[in-house]
């Protein structure tokens, strides 16, 4: 069957296509961007792109007219403070483009929306329903609960929490009842639905065997970890103060934590959980989601993570409008040292950041990246998805990978972090030198004023990585 997957690039998107093309479905992946999606060689040459923007109809017009089946996993929680908004007509313009196609059926991920007071995350996701739902073709829709895996945001935030924090004074909402599932579990669900006509205009609630509060969630991770965590709640928390508990503690974003902490005062309990049956399927409990997270994350076999979507930074953008390094008005600091081992160097830049750190000076890098927190940055928690590779549009830390070559010997990054300006840091290898360039393109007089303070101490930070490097 031909299949439309959309948000192929992101958490869901890049788990489903390994498995549909393993079925032997032929998958048109339509992204935003092209320059950042990078399958896997294993499904490379099976598949097709296509590279459409769901808020611009016109480049909807791209989607194959034989297609016969259509994910839809697009979600902009926390893009933008018009989310909702951009939410609707996106699925709208979907809508609109499918219906003069011949398409069967359209699947959507959701969440559980049964709670009579909604969250303006969960209403938007309910509002797409309902628009989807008026197309001329089969809806099915499946309503998640938290969503457990290595990578997913709920597991990451549950992590950090647990890890950091062995005493935690907590918001009340950590009694809020919800119904985890394994990343695992949705993925056969999704798969299991398509050409399924039992399926067809239907809508199913989807989640673990387990109710459990989100206090219990944390516990439940520091059990499987060994670890012991005293937690109490405290009714004086407001939303501000626990979306600022959020930020601090773990690696999410501020606009992404304040979406959370609206979502996670609501229950998130199934009641129409036929699809088990329906499927014949026995999900995982949450210990055991957790554990085979855990065993991915120690086999270094993260197959997608949160922190490499959009929504994990302050920007939103197309890769292709950064890639070409600005000269025009910019400041620069280049480094030029003599390899001694080209295939030693890319190693070391190929591993740099993360628990790696960047070579010399890691504490003012963490100094740099505490202090981006507390203006509203992204700081360092974001880390690094993987441990010895890295992909154009994936995260390092608080920067944005733009470019990876291995081969060609070139990484180019840009800066998440806020800046009175842009900026780029570049590793390239020619023959046998090393040049490692940083680029900034300033803001008026606060980006220059902002260059030149900080001017010292990148003398040394860059001189001496640049050398340990090769």
């Amino acid at each position: 069957m031909k299949i439309l997957l959309t948000g192929a690039t992101g958490y869901i998107g890049k788990r489903l296509l390994p498995v549909l093309v393993d079925q032997g479905h032929d998958v048109v992946c339509c992204v935003r961007d092209k320059k950042k999606f990078t399958p896997g060689n294993s499904v490379r040459h099976k598949i097709e792109i296509v590279e459409l923007d769901l808020t611009d109809k016109a480049s909807l017009k791209r989607i194959p007219s034989d297609v016969e089946c259509a994910f839809y996993l697009v979600h902009s929680m926390a893009t933008s403070s018009k989310y909702q908004e951009l939410e609707k007509q996106s699925a709208i313009n979907f809508r609109e483009a499918l219906s003069d196609l011949y398409i069967r059926q359209v699947i959507y991920l959701s969440g559980i929306v049964n709670s009579k007071t909604l969250s303006a995350h969960l209403q938007s996701r309910k509002n797409v329903e309902d628009e989807l739902g008026k197309g001329n073709y089969a809806l099915t829709t499946i309503r998640a609960g938290i969503i457990i895996g290595s990578g997913s945001a709920s597991f990451e935030i549950i992590r950090d929490l647990v890890e950091k924090l062995p005493v935690m004074i907590a918001p009340r909402w950590l009694n809020t009842k919800c119904q985890p599932v394994a990343i695992s579990d949705v993925i056969k669900v999704l798969t299991g639905c398509i050409n399924n006509r039992e399926t067809f205009d239907q809508h199913f609630d989807l989640s673990g065997p387990e109710t459990l509060t989100y206090k219990d969630m944390l516990q439940g991770l520091a059990r499987v970890r060994g670890l012991k965590r005293h937690i109490w709640t405290v009714p004086v928390m407001t939303p501000r103060l626990s979306s600022y508990w959020l930020y601090f503690v773990t690696a999410t974003s501020y606009k992404l934590a304040i979406a959370l902490v609206d979502s996670m005062k609501v229950e998130v309990v199934a009641q129409d959980d036929r699809i088990k049956e329906l499927l014949s399927m026995d999900p995982l409990s949450y210990d055991e989601a957790v554990r085979r997270a855990f065993m991915k994350i120690e086999q270094n076999e993260i197959v997608s993570s949160w922190k490499d979507s959009t929504i994990s930074g302050r920007l939103n953008y197309k890769i292709s409008d950064y890639i070409s390094v600005p000269t025009h008005g910019c400041l620069t600091d280049q480094r030029r040292r003599n390899i001694v081992n080209r295939e030693d160097t890319i190693h070391k830049i190929w591993s740099i950041g993360g628990d790696n750190g960047w070579y010399f000076g890691n504490w003012l890098w963490r100094l740099r990246g505490f202090l981006d927190k507390l203006v509203g940055g992204v700081g360092l928690q974001r880390g690094r998805t993987n441990v010895h590779e890295i992909q154009a549009g994936d995260t390092l830390d608080f920067w944005r990978v733009l470019y990876a070559n291995k081969e060609e010997g070139r990484l180019l990054l840009l800066a998440e972090m806020k800046l009175p300006g842009e900026a780029w840091l570049e590793f390239r290898i020619e023959e046998d030198t090393l040049i490692q360039t940083a680029t900034f393109r300033p803001k008026g007089l606060a980006g220059r004023l902002y260059w030149y303070v900080l001017f010292p101490f990148h003398f040394f930070i860059f001189d001496s990585m640049a050398e340990r490097l090769v």
